[in-house]
């Protein structure tokens, strides 16, 4: 099932085929590109917090927070908040909010972070369902999406990088995962010092590997495309339930008419021969050890998220 069309830039074509995700916390660019979601992260966030046209948002997280009598930690959450309630004018559908780096291995902890988010945004008059708690995929991030799925609170599994972290999460119950594809190429191209063509790259290879997973066993989760390098993976990828992109290769694809073929689909998913894979603890941990690349990124992910973060808290203390 290929299905091509020429008719206008490859970023209405994608539309076609695709849900358009924004990965920036940047109002102006997101009204730009008129995505349906928006997705947030601790570098996104510190990138918009940093710019004078966004002071007002983090003023106003501050003046809320002390004036409910809120901790330190409370009112960088409301920061986040407040990012993603001007980012759910712009945007239909949801916008993504990230639990902290530091809680990554703390099931009950990020499950805790996640109810404030909710109850923030409910306090706002905003409906979980437009929400999804970003969790960093450790095997711990996962039980506590687990938990919060069961409480209707949908969550987006992160620092994604292998089968194995795609099938826990499924099982799990999340409602989306962000495989992060740029990442991919990134270690394989340094681990073998080679460049990638986009059809051949290891990080798109990784979500049409997943996304066959989940249409052949019948999973409802999610696949979300993010992280990317060029245009070429976004293309490759086409068909995907959903993909997060920058602005600037949303700015990219908007100045291509090059044509777009649909290169996932349900209908091709179910003829793979990929196997189905009981998946526990054990051997989660076993299969996530197994695989250096996952290993090292989803722990270099959490490492990054959280010097960010720090970074956040330095500028609000400075200047606020």
């Amino acid at each position: 099932m290929n299905t091509t069309t020429t008719t206008t830039n490859q970023l209405e074509q994608l539309r076609k085929f695709t849900r358009i995700v924004a990965d920036t916390s940047d109002f102006a660019l997101i009204k730009e590109y008129s995505p349906e979601d928006a997705t947030t992260n601790p570098t996104l966030i510190l990138k918009a917090a940093l710019k004078p046209d966004y002071k007002q948002v983090v003023q106003k997280a501050i003046s809320d927070a002390k004036k409910a009598g809120l901790s330190q930690r409370d009112e960088l959450r409301l920061i986040l908040v407040n990012f993603g309630l001007e980012i759910l004018k712009i945007v239909p559908g949801r916008v993504s909010t990230e639990t902290s780096a530091e809680l990554s291995f703390d099931t009950p902890a990020l499950v805790e972070e996640a109810r404030f988010f909710i109850a923030a945004y409910a306090k706002q008059g905003i409906g979980k369902e437009r929400v999804l708690i970003k969790l960093a995929s450790t095997w711990e991030g996962i039980q506590a999406a687990k938990v919060l799925q069961k409480d209707g609170v949908n969550c987006n599994m992160t620092l994604l990088f292998s089968l194995a972290q795609a099938v826990a999460a499924a099982e799990a119950g999340a409602k989306l995962i962000s495989p992060f594809v740029g990442r991919i190429l990134d270690w394989f191209k340094a681990a073998n010092k080679r460049d990638y063509a986009p059809a051949e790259d290891p990080g798109v290879e990784s979500v049409r590997e997943i996304y066959a997973y989940y249409k052949k066993f019948g999973h409802p989760t999610e696949v979300m495309g993010a992280s990317f390098r060029n245009k070429g993976e976004i293309t490759e990828l086409a068909g995907c339930d959903l993909l997060t992109i920058s602005p600037e290769l949303l700015g990219e694809l908007m100045k291509s008419n090059e044509p777009v073929t649909r290169k996932l689909s349900p209908e091709i998913a179910k003829q793979s021969s990929i196997a189905k894979v009981s998946m526990d603890e054990k051997t989660f941990r076993w299969q996530l050890n197994e695989n250096a690349m996952a290993t090292e990124k989803l722990a270099q992910g959490i490492r990054s998220f959280r010097a960010d973060a720090i970074k956040l808290e330095d500028f609000v203390s400075r200047n606020f």
